[in-house]
């Protein structure tokens, strides 16, 4: 059918031609999504690591019906088929979780995740998701992560990484444990549902007894990023899943994002539609700000203001017959 014809049979066909020229324009992604990249191993040892971890978040995606792709550890052309399942992905709807496994390098500069031909850099990866719009998920379970923290962060992001710095350039076994994690579940507040924070704190403490139990000097601090600034915040400010400490000045500490962040959703999650999804993610954040104003505020404007916003939230839960 030609352009005349198109327009002949009226906008329905009009719309499926423009869907067909800019489908990422138009289209917004009705489920989530996971991109998991297998990094080039190094010593043959780690190859079987890589590829158990990447099984586990295989597992996990599965039984949250996501849709996945997986770049393996033997593609010669890692950094090309990252980016072209990047640029594949659509820009707008559910998350997008990116989860990298493998190794890094940090040159004082850039850093840098390790996978066969060209590596992938921050800047390439910066580069890459500047045309989302989607909420992204970046899991960067590698040595020398907390690197990508400042350049990847933004509104809308929320980053995962081993490691505190890009000094930390020891084997990262925290990716391993985050993977083992969300494929066994780690519900913390017993809500039948493993969010991202929990799967996070979970392998963040993993990690932590793992290197108290050998007796050695612990070389990757793991630290959360869901707030857009690029500090980043440990897991030992956190006491069940609510952060009891405060960062400097104006910086807020991070977890509300990653707490409303599941890859197998509970029936109450699953029978929210992404409209309602996003007013309650709203609301939440609304009552977590309000909670950091109550020292500040008289009772009374406390309560009124605290009981509005929670009967906007029971509204929500009661459309959904939940």
């Amino acid at each position: 059918m030609g352009t005349a014809a198109l327009e002949g049979a009226g906008v329905s066909a009009r719309a499926l031609l423009l869907a067909w020229l800019f489908p990422l324009a138009l289209v917004a992604a009705e489920q989530q999504s996971a991109i998991i990249a297998i990094g080039a191993e190094g010593d043959a040892e780690y190859a079987e690591t890589f590829t158990r971890w990447a099984d586990d978040w295989q597992k996990a995606c599965a039984a949250g019906s996501v849709k996945t792709i997986t770049i393996g550890a033997d593609a010669d052309d890692g950094r090309a088929r990252l980016q072209r399942a990047l640029e594949g992905e659509a820009k707008r709807g559910e998350p997008l979780w990116l989860v990298l496994l493998g190794h890094g390098t940090f040159d004082g500069r850039v850093g840098k995740f390790n996978v066969r031909g060209d590596d992938v850099s921050t800047d390439d990866l910066a580069a890459w998701l500047k045309p989302f719009e989607r909420t992204v998920v970046i899991v960067a379970g590698f040595s020398t992560s907390g690197a990508w923290l400042k350049p990847l962060a933004a509104p809308g992001r929320v980053i995962v990484c081993a490691t505190k710095s890009g000094s930390e350039n020891n084997f990262a076994r925290f990716g391993g444990y985050l993977a083992g994690t969300f494929a066994s579940g780690a519900d913390l507040d017993k809500d039948g549902q493993t969010s991202l924070l929990e799967a996070w704190l979970a392998a963040a403490r993993k990690t932590t007894d793992f290197y108290k139990e050998e007796g050695r000097l612990a070389t990757e601090h793991s630290l959360l990023d869901d707030n857009g600034d690029g500090l980043g915040t440990p897991a030992d400010w956190f006491h069940g899943t609510r952060a009891v400490k405060k960062a400097q000045g104006k910086a807020i500490a991070d977890g509300m994002r990653a707490s409303q962040l599941v890859l197998v959703p509970n029936a109450d999650e699953r029978s929210l539609s992404p409209q309602q999804r996003e007013q309650r993610n709203a609301l939440e954040h609304e009552l977590a700000a309000l909670r950091e104003r109550k020292a500040e505020m008289k009772e009374d404007e406390y309560l009124a203001a605290l009981e509005a916003a929670l009967l906007k939230l029971a509204r929500i839960y009661h459309q959904t017959g939940s």
